[in-house]
């Protein structure tokens, strides 16, 4: 068998971590491994043979697994299992097969680090006393080693917004920021969009969204109309020579928090009834209804629907509609009051970062004489947390192999 560490079924390094006893249940469907320091893991037959590297029933190449959940074997139980000389579970099936599995590996699920949220840190709510700006990363420096991409990610994910700097202004540069991260979501505005406001444009009606136009845009979030709304937005700034026009981000989490507390019936009115959401464009018919703030199953944090431009209708019992605009009136007040946002000017070469399901964003009004032009892309929240995921774990191999 070797003196070498057996397979995971996935390619990350995992420090051994020796399995102190093992002990199969009565009906030899189940094993129980524990470590020295009391924590367990609880493994049931099937869901080793799934996760079985040893016996060809995980691919090498791929690592993922290859038997088909009505081919899993019923019969092939556990006889015996044991702790291997280097401190690995040593399985013997009923049929006489040998598996071997790593002790590093069983120990990050003992530990809940194979969970979604694994890695990724706790979403911190924020005011404009707690965060009067937005975290800053220099675009030079973001891709140069897995500690910086890492300390990015940990920012954009805790406070839902960074901003990055010293980015080229040529029109596109965006396209190269989104190879480095993920694929980019497409919408109808397309994969690259602009935010366009110039001498040249102004009067004509040749614009697909208020954003495209010089008047202030309230708190909101983009792309309400979809089941699952666009998860970041980055903002690249290209030229601001207009008058006004500052940009302003709310933490929805902190008007939740606040709600919590001083209006907790407004707060449930604002999580269970429902609007319906519609593009407006004459060849556009995208429409969903959902809640205001919508705990979509699953998610980390709640998606924030809110842009009023598209909520058309109130999708609810006729009686629920008053205190439905009473919610949402309080909603966005508390969004545009200075306690909740903060209010600055991009400059060319910024580049806004946020989560556009967790941060409303706007802008000021501003004089459409002069020239504003701003770049945007979507990308999704699964491509953000796994970079976030893959460059800490990254960082911290690297830092290992150095110590060692």
């Amino acid at each position: 068998m070797g003196q070498r560490p057996p397979l995971t079924p996935d390619f990350y390094h995992y420090p051994e971590a020796s399995i102190a006893t093992v002990e199969i249940s009565i009906n030899k469907d189940a094993l129980a491994v524990s470590w020295s320091d009391g924590t367990q893991l609880s493994c049931y037959y099937l869901w080793l043979q799934e996760n079985d590297v040893s016996n060809g029933r995980v691919d090498h190449a791929t690592r993922e697994g290859l038997i088909d959940p009505a081919d899993l074997d019923v019969e092939l139980t556990l006889s015996s299992a044991s702790v291997d000389p280097l401190g690995h579970l040593l399985v013997i099936w009923n049929n006489a097969d040998t598996s071997r599995f790593h002790s590093g590996w069983l120990r990050h699920i003992a530990e809940g680090q194979h969970q979604p949220a694994a890695f990724l840190p706790q979403p911190s709510a924020w005011t404009a006393t707690r965060l009067p700006a937005p975290p800053s990363h220099s675009v030079d420096h973001l891709f140069t080693s897995y500690e910086n991409t890492a300390a990015w990610t940990l920012d954009l994910l805790k406070y839902g917004v960074t901003k990055l700097t010293d980015a080229p202004t040529a029109s596109g540069y965006l396209k190269h920021l989104a190879a480095q991260i993920g694929p980019v979501r497409d919408s109808n505005f397309g994969a690259l969009w602009d935010v366009k406001s110039e001498p040249a444009f102004a009067g004509k009606n040749d614009t697909n969204s208020t954003a495209n136009t010089s008047h202030r845009l309230g708190p909101h979030t983009d792309l309400p109309t979809r089941e699952t709304p666009p998860g970041f937005q980055f903002l690249h700034c290209l030229c601001n020579e207009a008058e006004g026009g500052f940009s302003t981000l709310c933490d929805s989490l902190a008007i939740i928090d606040h709600l919590a507390q001083a209006a907790p019936d407004l707060l449930e009115a604002l999580t269970t009834l429902q609007w319906i959401f519609f593009n407006r464009g004459p060849a556009l018919d995208h429409r969903w209804s959902g809640p205001i703030i919508d705990y979509t199953p699953g998610s980390i944090i709640p998606t924030i629907r809110a842009f009023y431009p598209v909520k058309a209708f109130p999708n609810m019992d006729d009686n629920d509609i008053p205190r439905a605009y009473e919610a949402l009136r309080h909603f966005q007040t508390l969004a545009a009051d200075p306690r909740f946002q903060i209010r600055f000017q991009l400059e060319a070469g910024d580049i806004l970062c946020f989560d556009n399901r967790r941060i409303l964003h706007g802008r000021d009004a501003f004089n459409q004489a002069q020239t504003r032009h701003l770049q945007g892309i979507y990308i999704d929240r699964d491509e953000i947390y796994s970079l976030a995921r893959v460059t800490q774990r990254r960082a911290t191999a690297t830092l290992i192999n150095t110590r060692n």
